[in-house]
């Protein structure tokens, strides 16, 4: 508890992640920049986003980046000022030896962006942590023991007794991706982490072990209204249950699946989210005192699934309501794309209404649109929403052109599935809210492109509500989806709109072959980019212009903080475009805009190298009792089989550290870090 205290002492010097920056830029040239991220003519506001983004692919397309850490870069003037050999990091790090930091302020490692030094990648780790990383990846090297793993792993309980598989989960698997069994037992992980740099996002990864069939049950039964599926006029198919695809695990090793219960299930995944929150926060009055929440130190991050507060009927009714939208939109104005990206006002909409008269209903809708000086946000209040004292059924309806009638684009919900809406939003509401007392962040987890229209649209509207002064929710973004740029730019443009702090977190996916077999099978087009090449340009594309808007809000002397950005990305060649791309426009670690993150048991040498040199570097962070999360295991264990190229790269790192170690007589080394969290 004394070190503790002396950790919260030091803690209150540092910043939030996304502190506030009062840098000013006095050239002519950012001041040009600025009018012109102010005074955009209306008709090119999200072209222009395109436009600039556009400039950045080509730089892109220019220096063509590989995508397996192992494999040798093609030459590029955008990534070698980076690409620094062995040499230069020991000039460096000579350098930092003869002129070492001032007394008092926080340890900084130059950071050898090869990702090659094993001394950086494992400081934080004992060798006994090594050997155990070192055979774990040997096993996720078998093809045939990662196939049969869960098989495995049940085996061995009924052999072994619970006692001793659990001692040996701890000693393999369990003890190497997951911190611990609850939030006491997890705080010396996080101790540690936060001692090398690193900070955490935290998820209670327990889950049911189903079988298929109930697994197809629950989803079928919780996907269709009491009512009936009825597919009117205008449906679309890709927003209705299918019981072939209804067990969402279907080729799906990295993420984390709900199944809807009943809405008491949901009460409880809500209170372990908001016990998330509190293991996470530096306020250490809002938990019990044994749990010493202030352990983490700087800003932490939670984890949620919307599928885990509410029945997912509701998320596929709604994101069809949503694409429903966007075409009624595409039939009255032409071209595609959200509503706000057509930049039609009132008048216009009062016009194209024009022929049907003097209608009550046509006023009453037009009044309730929300627009803006540059035109037209949305076509329904969306803040009733969030605001939990709304009925779906009548919020979503529009005028009919030919006849004036208010026809609705969602089938009537029965009043005990409109009370479920409710209740799942009142529930994301509790827990955002006590993010927002607690100071720490919720990320809302990307699903599958069915219900995601949904998901980003109530998370937006959460950000709104709750985003006024930080960034407390983000949502995230799979670029692997063919739409991920035009989405992310929309959602860019409505926050500075509507003036609320975005948050995202930038991923390249988790159900690329679950969603392209679902397209094939139900005949709608295939949301997912062709290669794994075009995902990464979507990437890249996005984030740089993520990064173009920051740097014009910094040149404005505007908050730049007003845009947060998580890299979660596992991929060498994305963390390098990053850094590179920081340098390249001004941005520094210190602005506190960009953070990076890994999962916890995963690329050690990417996350502790980023957050020792003084990166904004989280950890993903697991936790819950061992049996519980034995299908958390399996998808680790399935995911690292998929990525045997990195797993030889960590591998050849730790075997050359243990080497290191063993020669150098320190088998029992102790990790002890002294560096600060940005």
């Amino acid at each position: 508890m004394a070190l503790l205290r002396s950790l919260s002492a030091q803690r209150t010097a540092i910043s939030l992640v996304y502190g506030r920056n009062s840098s000013k830029s006095s050239n002519s040239l950012a001041a040009a920049a600025c009018r012109s991220f102010h005074q955009r003519d209306r008709r090119s506001t999200i072209t222009a986003g395109e436009r600039a983004s556009s400039e950045s692919t080509n730089v892109i397309n220019g220096a063509r980046y590989l995508h397996s850490g192992d494999r040798p870069m093609q030459a590029s003037t955008l990534v070698q000022p980076d690409l620094v050999s062995s040499e230069t990091v020991k000039r460096e790090s000579s350098s930092q030896e003869k002129n070492p930091s001032p007394a008092g302020s926080p340890q900084r490692d130059p950071l050898d962006v090869t990702f090659n030094d094993p001394i950086a990648a494992f400081k934080s780790k004992t060798t006994g942590e090594l050997m155990r990383a070192y055979l774990v990846y040997m096993i996720c090297s078998s093809e045939k023991l990662v196939e049969h793993n869960m098989t495995l792993m049940k085996w061995s309980k009924n052999v072994l007794g619970q006692r001793l598989f659990t001692a040996l989960m701890k000693a393999t698997f369990y003890g190497h991706f997951v911190a611990g069994e609850d939030q006491v037992k997890i705080i010396p992980t996080l101790e540690r982490l936060r001692s090398f740099g690193v900070k955490p996002i935290l998820d209670y990864s327990v889950e049911e072990d189903i079988t298929q069939e109930e697994a197809e049950k629950r989803e079928v039964e919780s996907s269709v209204s009491s009512a009936g599926d009825k597919k009117e006029e205008g449906s679309m198919p890709q927003y209705h249950v299918d019981k072939s695809f209804a067990d969402r695990r279907y080729k799906v090793s990295s993420a984390r699946t709900y199944f809807y219960l009943n809405e008491a299930t949901c009460e409880r995944n809500m209170e372990i989210f908001i016990k998330c929150l509190e293991a996470v926060s530096d306020d250490d009055r809002k938990a019990p005192p044994a749990v010493a929440t202030g352990a983490t130190f700087g800003t932490g991050i939670t984890a949620i699934k919307l599928t885990a507060l509410g029945r997912p009927q509701l998320l596929l009714q709604l994101s069809e309501v949503i694409m429903r939208t966007r075409k009624y939109m595409e039939d009255m104005v032409g071209g595609q794309g959200n509503v706000l990206t057509h930049h039609k006002t009132i008048k216009d909409l009062e016009k194209y209404y024009a022929t049907l008269g003097d209608n009550k209903d046509v006023k009453e809708f037009l009044n309730n649109v929300t627009s803006d000086k540059e035109g037209i946000l949305h076509l329904f209040p969306w803040s009733g929403i969030v605001d939990e004292d709304s009925q779906l059924s009548d919020t979503f309806r529009v005028p009919d052109p030919q006849t004036g009638q208010m026809r609705r684009l969602i089938s009537q919900i029965p009043p005990k599935e409109e009370e479920m809406f409710r209740n799942m939003i009142r529930r994301l509401n509790t827990i955002v809210k006590a993010a927002a007392d607690l100071d720490v962040r919720i990320m809302v987890d990307a699903e599958q492109t069915y219900f995601q229209p949904a998901i980003s649209r109530i998370t937006l509207e959460m950000m709104r509500k709750y985003n006024k002064d930080k960034a407390i929710v983000f949502n995230t973004y799979q670029c692997y989806l063919r739409e991920t740029f035009r989405e992310v730019n929309t959602d860019l443009e409505q926050a500075k709109r509507q003036n609320f702090y975005f948050g995202a977190k930038l991923v390249r996916g988790a159900y690329m072959d679950q969603e392209r077999d679902r397209a094939k099978s139900l005949g709608y087009p295939d949301p997912v980019n062709p290669t794994y090449e075009a995902t990464t340009d979507m990437y890249h594309k996005t984030l740089a212009e993520c990064l173009r808007r920051i740097k014009l809000m910094k040149d404005c002397d505007d908050d730049a903080r007003k845009i947060g950005i998580m890299v979660a990305s596992h991929n060498e060649d994305t963390v390098r475009f990053a850094i590179q791309q920081m340098k390249e426009i001004g941005i520094s670690p210190e602005d506190k805009v960009i953070c990076f993150g890994q999962l916890l048991g995963m690329c050690d040498y990417i996350t502790f190298p980023l957050g020792q040199a003084g990166y904004s570097a989280y950890k993903y962070i697991p936790y819950g009792p061992v049996e519980e999360v034995l299908p958390y295991l399996s998808r680790r264990a399935q995911e690292n089989k998929g990525v045997l190229k990195k797993i030889k790269k960590e591998k050849r790192l730790l075997l050359s550290e243990i080497r290191r170690r063993l020669m150098r007589g320190q088998l029992f080394y102790k990790p002890k870090g002294n560096y600060v969290p940005i």
